[in-house]
């Protein structure tokens, strides 16, 4: 294993915010000497886990490895308790009595190859394979029990997205998994066909057909002619955060990465807690009490504001899509 290399590989993965384990992953499977290998993590979502796979691939000139791309994908499951993992239990042949068990991170990982089974199976979940919950059993490579409570998991599809990488530059893993549950991210070093940077709000395009790599393409909306700014409509809100400057940098960058913060806003004088996410499109930013219910965001403005009705049916400015992937 190339140690100059496996640095790289770390700092790029830093960089992307991929976690201290799966970075662990990486290094384990290098030292193997493995030539293609995936390593998994698992992120919670404002509604549902998301699942992410990073793909590595070790050059044919020389012992290098390289992350070119990860997938994310939005399950309605559940995440995975502390320790936990997905099992997928058989009977051994070659040792009658005895079962092999593979264990995922990735709950769309563990249902496939579940269902790629020709005999006897069980999909379970637990600490270890011989402490689960079942999930799902197949005889004679046919489902015949899913448990109710896992049984949309299982038949719903997960919403996925590939995102592409070059050395370390790219959607970091918390910006994709915003992306994929509908949330917008901003970037400023995005770059043209003719190689020239510029700075937009990204929003993946569910409305649309995905593209031919079974990728959702984007809709972009260019700062500063589309007219969006955090920061300048945050300002125009009554919320506690944004009287340090400390704690309005860090959320701002938070709502920027497409994060759900969770904010104290005032109304009347009184102060509540809500979550806050950005809603370039519109120009605005959208509110929700903790247990999600959205709430008007005019009674939270400084100032009246003249005009409260929105047409929704109309973008304020013209909206810019872009098929491309990311």
């Amino acid at each position: 294993m190339n140690r100059n290399n496996l640095e790289n590989i770390q700092n790029e993965m830093k960089e992307l915010r991929f976690s201290p384990q799966t970075i662990e992953q990486v290094q384990q499977k290098m030292e193997k000497g493995m030539t293609d290998f995936t390593v998994h993590d698992q992120l919670k979502g404002s509604k549902a886990a998301v699942d992410v796979t990073a793909h590595f691939r070790q050059s044919g000139q020389s012992d290098n490895y390289y992350l070119n791309k990860f997938d994310v994908a939005l399950n309605t499951g559940k995440p995975l308790e502390e320790g936990h993992k997905y099992f997928v239990i058989t009977p051994n042949e070659q040792q009658p009595g005895k079962n092999i068990a593979k264990s995922f991170v990735n709950v769309t990982e563990a249902i496939n190859f579940f269902k790629e089974q020709k005999g006897e199976s069980k999909l379970a979940q637990g600490k270890d394979a011989g402490h689960t919950q079942e999930l799902a059993t197949m005889i004679a490579g046919k489902v015949d029990y899913v448990e109710k409570d896992f049984a949309r998991t299982f038949r719903t599809p997960a919403q996925t997205q590939t995102f592409f990488v070059d050395r370390g530059k790219g959607f970091t893993v918390e910006q994709a998994s915003n992306l994929i549950q509908g949330r917008s991210v901003f970037r400023d070093d995005l770059l043209n066909l003719a190689g020239n940077p510029y700075a937009a709000w990204v929003k993946l395009d569910f409305d649309s057909p995905k593209d031919r790599y079974q990728n959702y393409t984007t809709n972009q909306y260019h700062v500063p002619t589309y007219g969006f700014s955090a920061k300048e409509t945050l300002d125009k809100f009554n919320i506690k955060e944004m009287e340090s400057p400390e704690k309005a940098e860090k959320l701002i960058k938070s709502i920027e990465n497409g994060n759900r913060p969770l904010v104290t806003a005032v109304k009347d004088g009184q102060e509540t807690k809500l979550f806050m996410e950005a809603s370039p499109r519109y120009r605005q930013l959208n509110f929700f009490q903790e247990n999600g219910k959205p709430e008007k965001r005019e009674q939270f403005l400084k100032e009246p504001a003249l005009d409260q009705k929105i047409d929704l049916n109309k973008s304020p400015g013209k909206e810019q899509s872009q098929g491309i992937s990311v």
